[in-house]
């Protein structure tokens, strides 16, 4: 019986599918590939199952690099390092900063949300705050969210055990002078009431996002990011280089040298990723060819999809492959023409089970027009845990192979 383990399952949805999280980047010098992994801290752990070609990048590469080197921001002397930057060292007080009625709110919100009471941490900056109260009042909307469960933490943890090596783009001290010391106390207050005043709104903003995210769709987390209200509340353009595009500009620098050093797997924030001065686009620039490892968010053709899956299939006798169009037959059709793909269009748990069984199927193409999201899943699951029974069988799909050399 041929086991499924260490498999890298090839997906590919050519019915406006939206899978851009991971790229690939590859050429300009390069021997081996690297890649590239949009994270966003509010999304779980779990999304990690349905991004095409992860485990496939994870496996391939021999570091990786995040935003911080997560083991870093854990150590005591960071902690404390973190909790003096985060205290206003003048005169200067949340009260001088607030007005009455705006400390009041403000303090209403951490005894509420953060179990802090404002009397207590007087000299606490505002950017510490700014930083929590919408992502605090997002987990307690969604429910069910676990913060030791990041991705960026899970990759690392990962590379780690396997005796990789794990390092960071940024050091703890830099992050923390951005998010503290970035703009003046006075900004600070002024975007810390626009978010309280708005919690609502920044919840909805969250939420819309981290949607966006588990659709794997970049592009429109950057239309959301973008919105603006015309507004004291809006991000300057200073404010927003700073914590996007400059850092983009940076990493776009140091990261050739570090690729060329071993095959690299980077894991930084979506939101860095798309645009004109997103670091894909960066990287481009330079020479490299970035790929996105699933497929577009547009209509693609399924026959270029079909081809490319089947090819990495054929090749890779272990591997099994999932294709889906609006009906399923025009895959089948096309990853068929690959010597090697025995693709089996399936619509009930009965076929599934049995062109594995019988067959030896190693692509299932499913109809997006003609099955339920819920009865999809159950066939594929039942399609990679179902093994080739092989005897008479073996005869008949040594067969197919025949008339694959014949014909």
């Amino acid at each position: 019986m041929k086991s499924f383990i260490g498999a890298v399952i090839f997906i590919c949805v050519a019915l406006s599918a939206n899978a851009q999280l991971l790229w690939k980047v590859s050429g300009n010098g390069l021997s081996s590939p690297s890649y590239i992994m949009g994270t966003h801290h509010l999304a779980p752990l779990s999304v990690k199952d349905g991004i095409t070609g992860l485990q496939k990048a994870m496996d391939e590469t021999q570091q990786v690099y995040g935003e911080l080197k997560m083991s870093d921001i854990q150590s005591p002397a960071t902690i404390q390092k973190m909790q003096k930057m985060m205290m206003i060292e003048s005169d200067t007080t949340l009260t001088t900063l607030l007005s009455p009625e705006d400390y009041e709110t403000a303090n209403k919100f951490c005894k509420e949300n953060l179990m802090m009471d404002l009397n207590m941490a007087p000299k606490i900056k505002p950017a510490f705050l700014l930083n929590n109260i919408a992502v605090v009042a997002y987990i307690k909307h969604i429910g069910n969210y676990n913060p030791q469960e990041q991705l960026d933490t899970y990759f690392q943890t990962q590379a780690t055990q396997k005796g990789k090596k794990v390092d960071g783009l940024e050091t703890p001290d830099f992050q923390f002078n951005l998010l503290y010391n970035g703009i003046s106390l006075q900004r600070q207050a002024q975007l810390l009431m626009c978010t309280l005043n708005n919690i609502d709104k920044e919840v909805e903003s969250l939420k819309r996002l981290t949607d966006a995210y588990m659709k794997q769709d970049l592009e429109t987390m950057l239309k959301i990011n973008e919105e603006r209200k015309g507004n004291q509340c809006d991000a300057l353009p200073t404010e927003e280089d700073a914590l996007i595009y400059d850092r983009n500009k940076t990493w776009a620098q140091k990261l050739p040298a570090i690729m060329k050093a071993a095959p690299t797997f980077v894991a930084v924030g979506a939101l860095h990723l798309p645009g004109n001065k997103g670091l894909l686009s960066l990287l481009k620039k330079q020479g490299y060819t970035v790929e996105d490892m699933g497929c577009d968010g547009s209509r693609a053709d399924y026959p270029e999809i079909a081809a490319a899956v089947g090819k990495e299939v054929a090749a890779n006798p272990a591997d099994k492959g999932i294709l889906i169009c609006g009906t399923g037959i025009g895959m089948s059709i096309a990853a068929n023409k690959i010597r090697g793909v025995r693709a089996a269009l399936c619509a009930d748990h009965f076929s599934a089970k049995y062109t594995r069984l019988h067959n030896d199927a190693n692509i299932i193409c499913m109809g997006a027009r003609t099955l339920g999201s819920g009865v999809a899943l159950e066939l594929v699951d039942l399609f990679l845990h179902t093994p080739f029974e092989g005897g008479r069988h073996e005869k008949r799909v040594a067969m197919i192979k025949d008339l694959e050399n014949n014909f």
